[in-house]
Order: C-alpha cells, then structure tokens, then sequence
C-alpha cells in the first residue's frame, strides 16, 4: 500500500531520490524506488541529508556483515528464521508501533554465528517496515532474557543488534526493554550502556517482567514472553516464508554493488570523517599507550566475519587450504575460470582493495604442491605482474610455503599449461628479485612477471625496523608501476594496474600487516591523514582475520612514524618521546 505523504514529505523524497539517483546513475544499477526512499526518510522525519547518511550506513553495514543476496528458503537463514529466536509480534503498542521480539535462551553461540542471526535480523525488520504504519509510528524491541543463562548471551552480538537498529537501519527505534534479566547480567549491562552510543543508550531500559506491563499494556504483550510458553514458531514468520516464491530484496542490487562496482575506483579505502594527521596519531598513541592499541586490535578481532565460507568449506577444497582455519570469503575470493581441463575454481586467494583502487591486491595463502597449478593459473588470468612473498619457505623447522617458482637462474617448471622460466635473480639486503617469463603452452602467449621475495620478517613477528620494509614497499611499487606503463594501451584498467599478489604462508598476518601499510601510506601521502583502525578493519572484510597478532597491528603505527620521521613530516625528538612512552 503505498504511503499517505504530506506536500513536505512528498517533497523531501524527491529531493532523496534525486540525489540518491545521481549516485545509482554514476554506479550503473538500477534506481530506487519511491516506496524504499519513503523507508528511509521515515527512519529520519524526512530529514533529507541524515536519511541519505542511513542508506549509506545501512548498504555499507549490510556488505560488512555479509547480509547480501539473502535467500530465505535456503540453509542455514531458513532454520534461523524458524527457530523463533527473533521474531515480529502480531500486534502493536498504543502508538501504533511494531514489537520485534528477541529470545535469548533460543540463541546458542556455538551453533550460530553473528552473522546468520544478522541475516535472519534485517530480513524480517526489512519485511516489518514494508508496513507504512510501521515506518510511521517506529519499532519497540524486546531483548527477553527471561529463562536464559550465560551460555545464551554474546556481549558483542548484543552490542552489535542495538547499535545497528538505531544506526544502520531504516526504522524509527522508539525503546528498547531488557527484561526477565539474570543477575549475573548485571555487570554485562553496565558495559553494554557503555558501549551503546548516546542517543541509544537513553533509549535502553531494563525492566522487571511484571513493570513491563506499566509500559506496554497485557493485550500488547504475547502470553508466552518470558518462555512461560513455548514460543509458536512464529506464525508471522512462516507466513512470511511461504509467501516469498523467489522475491528479491528490492535493496539487494544496491548493497552488493561495491563487490563489483562499474567503476574501478570505487574504494572503500578513501579519506573519511575518522583520518587523522601524523601529530594526531602521534597525540593518540600516546594518550592510550601500546595497552591502548592492543585493545584497538582486540575490538577489531572479536569482530564476525563479514561473510560466509561455504566454498572454502566445501569437501574437496579443503585439502587446498594450508590451514583449516584460514578461509577465504565466498564474497570476495579469486574464482579460477572452468574449462575442459580444469574442473574447480577454488583457490585460497581474496581480491583486497587498495588506496582509491579496486582489488589493488590479491592475498593469498603460500601455495602447496597440489596448487601451484591453481596458483599460476590465478596468476595469468588476472595479469599479474608482481608476486609479492613475504615468508621464507622454511622457518624454525617448519615447512611455511611450496617452492612454486624456478628458483636458480636458467631453470624452469611447468605448472598445468604454464611454463615458468626464471631469467634472472637479483639478491639484495633484505629481499631477492626475480624476472619471470611464463609461457601459456594453450595460446603460445608469453608474459613477464617479478617475484620478490622479503626475507627479513619472523614469522608471527614484525621486522625490527620498519625503514627495510618501507623501502622494499617502495621497490614493489616502483616495479608495478613500470610494468603497467610497459603494457601501454594494452592495460585498460585502473591506473594502478592489475593485481598485486601478496601472500605469506597464511596470507593473512605479515599480507595484511603490508597492504594495511601500503592502503595508509598512500593516504598519508595523497591527503596527509591516515587511520589504521578503520584500514584494518574493512581489509578484514575482504581478507577475513587480515593481520594476525596485536604486535603486528602495533607495528603499522610504529611503521608510519618511522617514515613520518624519514620524511621529515615528525621532528626527531617528538618521535623518539612517542616511542618511548608507547614502548
């Protein structure tokens, strides 16, 4: 049914569609539609500018989290949408607003991960607020913890659902009631009000079950709240469920546009409200110490990652993957071209963006014996011109990565229909070069592509110094730019080129550690602000679990001050104070 406007609202939605169609336009998909704008500025009294800041927010926090292209009807969303854990009541408060009811003794962190319950979360508050009355008069959320114990609670999740209602969702969040609480939640509360932000934090209110009744009246509130009776699998939510036959979130398009956007530089790494200048890391390292940082990167690691595994996981892939733990994200992982020859398109590799640059990188894991073949083949289909290797292949007795590559002057190895030649070695200090010529025996093409290989850099460590590594960054560099302006009209893609290849042995501690350094110096360099926390975390959501240890997270802001220093950007003694006082 379409909504009933005053002129103002009518105009203000044009005014959103207006502008949020310059940006569809720009981007080549489809445009929004009227009924979906009005979501949006309902979410925000038809304020024109904070509702195109939610749909923003509301596109990026679906990409992070991996709530794209959902399927309803399909594993494992299906089962969570039924399992009664998150549900719409049938009936509303006095104001006219929906109750979205959460059961928290139906959720079991070992079983579900955030981001099904995130999934299952947006998809039935995506269906509530199709409602005009809805978008009208607001959503109340009941967080039911009556019957639960320890077991059933996740801080983080918590945190995560209240913070993304009232901030990344088109929905007025008018209260939120805790109630049934356990003692032992006490102090969990307390934390969780520190973490909300402001204007949510007011909005959250524990209640007994019996004073729940003076805030919303007995024939507002279902019988069985409190697990006195068994939750009926959500009648609304089977209804919804046998009601979708293939229905596509009108939304859908939008938010997995920046997977594949129409323009290469379309980055999520760009300067954004949050960068800061070299005096201001300096001023905020040392106001919060290593301690500080270290807490930095721990928020970064306890967050879900923003997707699913499900091809990594896959039975016959796992054996190509070095460690099972280690998994690319179906999202954003390399997929080799099938063939006659060539049956599975499976690698451990992730396309990474770069500074201004869609997939600047390729992380990958060092490759085994049985993926050379699916290495060099990733290699040539994405012309790649530099491999960069940050791992030796043995370290401390442990095997940390295949020999892929020729590795004496002259010699030569096949890998499936590529042959690899190495024409020349070049050993310096800190790392070797070297010039490969692969030949693909299918098309008799010929290409040209440097190795390098760092070799100062301890496994789960970091270099002693950044200055080696900065400078090595700057050869790699150097190398691809050359290489992209030797293609001539060859390259018609992004200006930075094609695909930088990174990898270590898991290619996700000292790779990430090098691409978050390479994302933030380039910034740096462009725009002179940087910020390492908001790097690492989008690179995490393209190369899940991106650097590895706190040391490693650590190093980038030591990294950055030894070149600020190098550069002259940051006086010597305030640099030596900082370090010393951060050591």
């Amino acid at each position: 049914m379409a909504a009933h406007l005053t002129a103002e609202e009518e105009q203000a939605t044009k005014q959103f569609l207006e502008e949020i169609n310059k940006w569809t336009t720009q981007h080549g998909v489809s445009p929004l539609s009227w009924n979906v704008a009005v979501k949006f500025l309902m979410a925000r009294k038809f304020d024109v500018l904070r509702a195109i800041d939610l749909f923003h927010s509301y596109r990026e926090t679906r990409l992070k989290e991996g709530i794209v292209k959902l399927k309803p009807l399909e594993e494992p969303l299906k089962s969570e949408l039924l399992s009664g854990k998150f549900t719409v009541l049938g009936v509303r408060d006095p104001s006219g607003a929906s109750i979205a009811l959460f059961t928290a003794k139906l959720h079991h962190p070992n079983k579900t991960g955030h981001h099904v319950v995130l999934q299952a979360l947006f998809y039935l508050l995506d269906r509530a607020v199709e409602s005009f009355e809805t978008q009208r008069n607001g959503l109340v959320f009941i967080y039911d913890m009556a019957g639960s114990n320890y077991n059933n609670f996740e801080l983080d999740l918590s945190k995560k659902i209240l913070n993304l209602l009232k901030g990344a969702f088109p929905a007025r969040l008018k209260k939120v009631f805790i109630v049934g609480a356990p003692v032992w939640f006490r102090v969990p509360f307390n934390l969780l009000s520190l973490l909300l932000k402001e204007k949510l934090r007011e909005r959250v209110q524990m209640v007994k079950m019996t004073d729940l009744r003076q805030h919303l009246p007995r024939d507002c509130l279902p019988e069985h709240l409190g697990g006195l009776l068994a939750l009926d699998p959500p009648g609304w939510n089977r209804q919804l469920l046998a009601g979708q036959n293939g229905c596509v979130d009108p939304v859908d398009e939008l938010v997995a546009l920046p997977l594949a956007p129409a323009r290469d530089d379309a980055s999520i790494h760009t300067p954004g409200l949050e960068s800061m200048s070299v005096q201001e890391l300096v001023q905020h390292l040392g106001m919060v110490q290593r301690a500080g940082i270290y807490e930095e990167y721990d928020e970064i690691r306890r967050e879900a990652p923003a997707g699913t595994f499900q091809c990594a996981l896959t039975l016959c892939n796992q054996d190509k993957n070095r460690y099972g733990d280690v998994l690319c994200l179906d999202q954003t992982r390399v997929r080799l071209k099938t063939g006659r020859n060539e049956k599975s398109d499976y690698i451990n590799a992730s396309f990474m963006d770069g500074y201004k640059q869609k997939n600047a990188y390729i992380g990958t894991q060092g490759p085994m014996q049985n993926t050379y073949r699916d290495f060099w083949r990733m290699i040539w289909e994405q012309n790649v011109l530099v491999i960069v290797m940050t791992t030796r292949t043995d370290e401390g007795g442990r095997k940390k990565c295949g020999q892929y590559w020729p590795l004496e002057r002259g010699g030569q190895e096949v890998y499936g229909h590529i042959a690899v030649v190495n024409q020349r070695v070049d050993s310096m200090p800190h790392f070797n070069q070297t010039t490969l010529e692969l030949h693909n025996t299918e098309t008799c093409e010929q290409r040209q592509v440097a190795h390098f290989q760092y070799l100062s850099w301890p496994d789960y460590g970091v270099p002693t110094s950044a200055v080696t590594l900065i400078d090595f960054l700057g050869v790699v560099k150097r190398q691809q730019r050359q290489a992209v302006v030797a293609l001539g009209s060859r390259w018609k893609g992004h200006q930075g080129g094609p695909p930088v290849v990174v990898h270590c042995s898991a290619g996700i501690g000292r790779t990430g550690t090098l691409c978050a350094l390479d994302i933030c110096l380039s910034q740096l360099q462009d725009v002179g602000t940087l910020n390492i926390y908001q790097t690492v975390r989008r690179m995490r959501t393209q190369r899940a679990f991106s650097i590895q240890t706190p040391d490693q997270y650590y190093f980038c802001y030591t990294a950055i001050l030894e070149y600020a220093q190098k550069q002259g950007i940051l006086t010597v003694n305030k640099h030596h104070r900082i370090r010393k006082q951060a050591a």
